[in-house]
């Protein structure tokens, strides 16, 4: 490789995370503004300002034969997932599972509101099974709301949506040490929030589906 064409890779992979970091600006809140400012603005780079799950799970990967082994696992776990709850949004990334709960889904949330709706609880109760059928994972659980209101506000409020959502399934037997558990508050809507669909929309959960240690122990493992 020429260092003429290495550094143009470097100024595109640059341009790419810039890029990335203005797009995670415009989806974010005052607060979290405020905060990745203060701190020196290095979570805008990967634009993780809103939570990311994508980029987190892709950062995740092993790769290689070992990354093939997780990927298969995860194929199976999404399969199930989007079997048991057709309206969500279920996306398999890098080696994990990136889940959508919104207003399709059945795990929605009315406005204002944190709490579950029996469907809601039904449903989660499902996912609950497949998260027991599958222990060796790490759950990254998020909460969002849509535009109206006060930032700080609605930080508490996406706070308390992914609480209950993690509470429901710990409930379930699924162990809290799998978890970490945010809010993101208004930051990275899906939809327009100028509608009350796109409102409804963007009050929602989201679910990172991760290879915990021992799942990666195993799979290198089983590579070599």
């Amino acid at each position: 490789m020429t260092r003429k064409f290495t550094s143009f890779l470097l100024v595109a992979m640059m341009f790419l995370s810039l890029n990335s970091g203005c797009n995670a600006i415009k989806n974010s809140n005052k607060t979290q503004r405020g905060a990745a400012i203060g701190g020196g603005g290095g979570a805008l780079i990967g634009g993780l300002i809103a939570g990311n799950i994508g980029g987190a799970l892709i950062g995740a990967a092993i790769g290689g034969v070992a990354g093939g082994l997780i990927g298969n696992k995860m194929d199976k776990q999404a399969q199930k997932i989007e079997t048991e709850i057709p309206g969500a949004d279920v996306k398999r990334v890098g080696e994990g599972i990136h889940i959508i709960f919104d207003d399709k889904s059945g795990v929605n949330f009315a406005f204002d509101s944190s709490d579950l709706t029996a469907e809601a609880k039904s449903n989660l109760d499902k996912v609950a099974e497949i998260f027991l059928e599958f222990p060796d994972t790490n759950l990254m659980i998020q909460g969002y709301t849509d535009s109206v209101g006060n930032d700080d506000y609605n930080l508490k409020l996406s706070k308390r949506r992914a609480d209950a959502v993690s509470k429901y399934i710990a409930d379930a037997g699924v162990a809290t040490s799998r978890m970490t558990v945010e809010g993101f508050g208004e930051a990275a809507p899906r939809f327009d929030n100028a509608t009350k669909d796109g409102q409804a929309g963007n009050r929602r959960v989201e679910i990172g589906v991760s290879a915990n240690k021992e799942m990666i122990d195993d799979a290198k493992a089983q590579a070599n």
